[in-house]
This record gives structure tokens, C-alpha cells and sequence, in this order.
């Protein structure tokens, strides 16, 4: 048998897909993720019970030291962020569905198996003790990659320290004040008890115990961030009439979401993938050209 080189190209390529699809079922078994641990913490939020006094707010800043996010309203000049920014770790925001509204109490979700950490290059954010999502200035590079990957939308920059002159502009969030062993000062200071402080499984229970109490009291008569992305360590209730979107917490998928990123990160690089699935492409363009050519050749004589 003649063995040509377009023969050695087509088997090549042929070589190229098998191994691709081959492997592929092997990759996808790749991923592990975070898991839920026993002594995981994290928080309840109870919109039903919040009344916007905003003493969260306050405790937070004065507990992380941070600055003042200040702005004249009403006659008088208040601390009144927005939104989370880069000096507000913790805010209460209105949320309104239709006529119906309530409060809203943004912060960190601590998500079981966060994006944030699965696109971190530097490991600057990582999980530590308690299921906590923690940052270390010292590593990061800011690239920012994390502020795109968060579902909840909660890191921030240090825009005001980046100009005119760099001041070693931080990621700022909530870390559930791990550095005093009181933990969250929101907890703390809430009149209302709205948001309360403790183990993941207590505070889980808690939450399916009022649902279940009070049917028809709550949206979609469920706990938001018991199954959602993957789950989270802060839940969230809220009035029936104030869909979990108006409150501004997204519909999201049952698995974790650096599960389908890091999956096809895994499965493009094992066996060297990768290269092989572009030696093929290469391969297929390469033959189809030369294809052309014989055939215009043939044309001619």
C-alpha cells in the first residue's frame, strides 16, 4: 500500500478526535469543589423582621474601621451608601416588586463553593475555618477577576486609593469580622434580630422551621441559598409578595458555577487536549486547501 502524506495527515487528524473524545468523560470527574462542613457558619436574614434602622450598617464600619460613605439628605448629612462599595461591607437597601416592598441586606454570601475563589490566579481569596470566604491583600494582584465572577455582584475595589497616586487599592468585602472573635457586628446591634449569627445547619433549620410555621408567609415558601448555586452560608427570607429577585438575589442553577468553568478548564488540558484538538484543526484546513489545489491543477491540463 502506497502510504501518501495526505494519508499520514488524515490519520493524524482521525488520531487527534479520537483522543479527544476519549478523554473526555475522564475530565469531567476531574472537579471536586468545596463541600459543606460541620462547623461552617454564616447568617440569616429574615426581611419579614428587618425595619431598616440601618444600626447593621454603622456596627460594620466601626468594627472593620472603615470610613464614612457620607451624603446630604433630609436637611442633615448621614453615613447613607448606596450600594457596596469600597468602603461599605454591609448595606440595607429597599427593595420594591410592584407596590409590595421590603429590606434588603447585602454582604459577602459565603458561597459554599465560591466563583470568586475559583478565579482567583493569586489565591488571595480562599476559604478558611467556619466555611468563611477570607481575602489576603498580601497576594492580590488586582486584577479584579473576582468582582466578574461573583454571581451577588459584592467585591469591591478601591477606586477612591487608585488615583491621582496609588495607594495599594484593596478588594473590599465582608469576611464575618473573623478577625474578632465576636464575630459579625451586624448581628450584633440588629433590634429586630433580622439577621442572626451561627452555625450553617442551625441557622438552616431555623430558616425551614419558619417557612414551614407560617405557610404562605414566605417567597416561594422556601430558603434562598439552602440549594442555590451550589448553596451558601448566608440565607436569605423574604415576604411573599417580594420575589427573591426584587431583592436582588439571581435565579441560579442547583451546581456550584466554577463546576461547568473548571470542568472544561480540565478537560481542554488533559492529555494535552488542547494542543491536539488545534493540530487537528490545522490538520482539517491544511488537507481542505490542498484539496483545492489538485483539483484546480487537474483543471488546467
Amino acid at each position: 500500500m502506497k502510504i501518501s502524506r495526505r494519508n499520514v495527515l488524515k490519520g493524524l487528524a482521525t488520531a487527534g478526535v479520537a483522543a479527544t473524545a476519549a478523554s473526555l468523560p475522564v475530565a469531567a470527574d476531574a472537579r471536586e469543589g468545596y463541600q459543606v462542613q460541620a462547623d461552617d457558619v454564616g447568617m440569616l436574614f429574615d426581611s419579614t423582621l428587618c425595619v431598616g434602622c440601618r444600626a447593621c450598617q454603622t456596627a460594620c464600619k466601626v468594627r472593620n474601621k472603615l470610613v464614612t460613605d457620607t451624603r446630604e439628605t433630609q436637611g442633615g448629612v448621614y453615613d447613607a451608601p448606596l450600594d457596596l462599595n469600597g468602603n461599605t461591607k454591609n448595606v440595607i437597601k429597599i427593595a420594591q416588586d410592584g407596590s409590595a416592598t421590603t429590606y434588603m441586606k447585602m454582604q459577602c454570601m459565603h458561597c459554599v463553593d465560591p466563583a470568586c475563589i475559583s478565579v482567583c490566579m493569586a489565591g488571595a481569596l480562599h476559604k478558611v475555618a467556619g466555611g468563611i470566604t477570607a481575602y489576603n491583600a498580601a497576594t492580590c494582584v488586582g486584577c479584579r477577576y473576582c468582582q466578574i465572577g461573583c454571581p451577588f455582584n459584592v467585591p469591591k475595589y478601591e477606586w477612591q486609593k487608585s488615583l491621582p497616586i496609588a495607594e495599594d487599592p484593596k478588594i473590599v468585602k465582608c469576611e464575618l469580622c473573623r478577625h474578632d472573635q465576636r464575630g459579625p457586628a451586624c448581628c450584633e446591634v440588629c433590634p429586630r434580630g433580622a439577621v442572626i449569627y451561627g452555625k450553617r445547619a442551625d441557622l438552616l433549620k431555623e430558616a425551614q422551621r419558619r417557612v414551614k410555621a407560617s405557610p404562605g408567609k414566605y417567597a416561594e415558601d422556601r430558603v434562598y441559598g439552602e440549594i442555590d448555586g451550589g448553596g451558601t452560608n448566608v440565607f436569605y427570607l423574604s415576604p411573599a409578595d417580594v420575589s427573591f429577585k426584587a431583592l436582588g438575589l439571581p435565579t441560579l442553577p442547583r451546581e456550584p458555577l466554577p463546576a461547568l468553568s473548571e470542568n472544561v478548564q480540565h478537560t481542554t488540558y488533559t492529555l494535552g487536549i488542547a494542543p491536539i484538538a488545534l493540530f487537528t484543526a490545522l490538520t482539517v484546513v491544511q488537507l481542505r486547501n490542498r484539496g483545492k489545489g489538485e483539483q484546480g491543477h487537474k483543471e488546467e491540463k
